[in-house]
């Protein structure tokens, strides 16, 4: 059956492929497949709203079972800066390397326990009749004061998992994809994604 990742975003795109390769018999698809789809604003004030808004409105725009995440960094030493506004914290243009530039730059006098941070992802499954389920999860790490790594995206090369002495962007990609918090995410929606032929029954 098919299943629809409603995003665009390559990099994501990988990383949900890699991590449900061995998963469930599922064809996935993406926002790719589907060009003249427009994503809906996203409005929420939560991650977990973002990402049922996402999935309830491409599931029914679609006609197809959808999964959708919201994902983004979270320092509460910023007052839990950036959060939601992760992806456009520079600026609702703003390219991954202009966010980390303004993270590092707001950060720039916190030392130690101050630079904790953790990820947050939620992920939405929806049917085209409306929500089935969304989990949300956190990975709790730092943040270096310099970028390190040429591999991920978004904040991955400024961000060390606790107890780990690299960057996401310097693990290699199956490593990386066995701790971050999409697969953490994914994992816990798992038990749904394996009934989803159930589900439509």
């Amino acid at each position: 059956m098919e299943l629809v990742i409603a995003s665009s975003n390559l990099h994501k795109i990988r990383e949900f492929r890699a991590i449900l390769k061995a998963t469930c018999d599922l064809e996935l698809l993406s926002l790719l497949d589907f060009p003249s789809y427009s994503p809906p604003e996203e409005t929420g004030k939560t991650f977990e709203e973002n990402a049922t808004l996402k999935a309830v409105h491409a599931a029914s725009y679609l006609n197809h079972w959808v999964i959708a995440d919201d994902s983004g960094l979270v320092v509460p030493a910023l007052q839990d800066a950036p959060g939601v506004y992760s992806a456009r914290y520079a600026g609702n243009e703003a390219t991954d390397a202009e966010n980390r530039r303004k993270l590092l730059h707001e950060m720039r006098n916190l030392k130690d326990e101050e630079r904790n941070a953790y990820f947050t992802c939620s992920i939405a499954l929806a049917a085209p009749e409306g929500l089935k389920k969304v989990v949300t999860v956190i990975c709790e790490g730092s943040i270096v004061k310099e970028e390190r790594g040429g591999h991920g995206f978004g904040y991955d090369p400024v961000f060390i998992k606790h107890d780990y002495s690299k960057t996401f962007a310097e693990l290699d990609e199956d490593t990386k994809n066995r701790i971050s918090h999409r697969r953490k995410a994914i994992d816990k929606l798992l038990p749904f994604l394996e009934t989803i032929h159930v589900l439509i029954d």
